[in-house]
């Protein structure tokens, strides 16, 4: 098992990556919502009056990227230099997938898995007036490239 990095003498640190090489990195994430039938329909029919469902989201997951180091206490801040987030209706929902890049010291796992969770719940938002049964699932790591630790792939 691999030793906790956030942990010294049992506090809570900030992992220095100062000495570490600036690398490439991204990371992929993905999520899916699960819609109830009545959710279903409101997303087809265009949201409840809120507008477009998954442009919104969209834009959300992309906002949410950029504020992680502000939403997460231990994530370093990072320049990022892109976000894609894609919402795609599914026969159940909704699913997302982002993926997010730069160059650092430090990884860009948790920006990618912030983008498909604020992007789930921002659906969760807008459709939550048709139906409060509706599940956000599997947020999940895909994949992640870069840095010391090399690449990694989620067995699918």
């Amino acid at each position: 098992m691999s030793e906790l990095t956030h942990f010294k003498d049992g506090l809570p640190i900030m992992v220095n990556v100062g000495s570490k090489a600036i690398t490439q990195r991204s990371a992929t994430a993905s999520a899916l919502v699960w819609l109830p039938e009545a959710a279903m329909t409101a997303l087809e029919q265009g949201g409840v009056g809120k507008g477009d469902v998954l442009a919104v989201a969209q834009l959300a997951g992309i906002m949410g990227a950029k504020q992680t180091a502000n939403l997460i206490p231990l994530c370093h801040p990072l320049g990022l230099s892109s976000v894609e987030v894609q919402l795609t209706r599914v026969s159940d929902g909704v699913q997302i997938r982002a993926t997010a890049r730069t160059a650092a010291q430090t990884g860009v796992e948790m920006e990618a898995l912030t983008a498909v969770s604020v992007a789930a719940l921002t659906v969760y938002d807008m459709l939550k007036a048709a139906s409060k049964g509706i599940e956000v699932k599997q947020i999940r790591l895909l994949e992640k490239t870069g840095g010391k630790s090399g690449d990694w792939h989620a067995e699918l």
